[in-house]
């Protein structure tokens, strides 16, 4: 799936998260909520998964744009 498939939550410009290389979070067509972060090595997530970090700011505001 291509970042131009998704639809961008967050860092759309205001605040510090306005490009693409800081925490974001994103939907896909189907629902499914996608997190770009930094990698977290908190414990070892089981295969196929891995853990992200992102600030609380960059979830409120996905929440913010969900209507949630």
């Amino acid at each position: 799936m291509a970042r131009e498939e998704l639809t961008r939550l967050t860092g759309n410009g205001n605040g510090e998260c306005s490009q693409n290389d800081c925490p974001n979070v994103y939907q896909s067509a189907g629902g499914s909520i996608i997190v770009q972060g930094n990698v977290s090595h908190a414990f070892q997530p089981p295969l196929g998964e891995t853990l992200v970090e992102i600030p609380e700011s960059v979830l409120r505001e996905a929440v913010r744009a969900l209507g949630w």
